[in-house]
């Protein structure tokens, strides 16, 4: 798709949320993830996408496939990306390149239930997100593409979600055996 296409589509969902701000909020589309064995879990999208996931063999795992937080870090790095290149096409920017790498750090005792030196309870969650984004554009000061990305990160949904903690609800059903 071309700058122009993208550009032209996103002031035509602006204008139409603009007219009816009722049709803004929606549900997303479920990811469903079902055990297969062992850690092995395949995650799909309702179009019938499929990803496999395991853990590393070290806790378990087969580690023949990506994990559930590597799947997390991708999701971050793809939802800014598309997120930056929507922004720059409302403002003209023609990227010539984009990559973004995120990294982060884990304490494996939070997953295992294994106390600190403290006795108290470990987060299982990351310690921290390191993102990495280079970008290009002819003819772009450095000062406008940081200023693109900036705004970018803002309406990304995932930074978005991740940065405030959007809460989980979780409801448990119980199959019979």
């Amino acid at each position: 798709m071309t700058l122009q296409h993208i550009a032209g589509a996103l002031e035509r969902a602006a204008a139409a949320l603009k007219r009816r701000p009722d049709l803004a909020t929606y549900e997303d589309a479920p990811a469903t993830a079902r055990w297969t064995g062992g850690l092995h879990c395949i995650s799909s999208h309702p179009n019938g996408t499929a990803i496999a996931t395991d853990l590393p063999e070290g806790i378990g795992g087969a580690g023949g496939h990506v994990s559930p937080g590597w799947l997390m870090r991708a999701s971050l790095a793809s939802c800014a990306a598309s997120s930056i290149v929507l922004c720059a096409a409302t403002v003209a920017i023609e990227l010539t390149s984009l990559e973004i790498v995120v990294g982060s750090r884990s304490d494996a005792r939070g997953m295992l239930g294994v106390a600190g030196d403290d006795g108290r309870a470990i987060d299982p969650a990351p310690v921290a997100f390191d993102v990495v984004i280079r970008l290009s554009a002819r003819g772009v000061s450095k000062e406008r593409l940081e200023e693109l990305v900036a705004t970018s990160l803002r309406c990304s949904p995932v930074p978005a979600a991740i940065a405030h903690g959007v809460p989980a609800r979780v409801r448990v059903e119980i199959e019979a055996a």
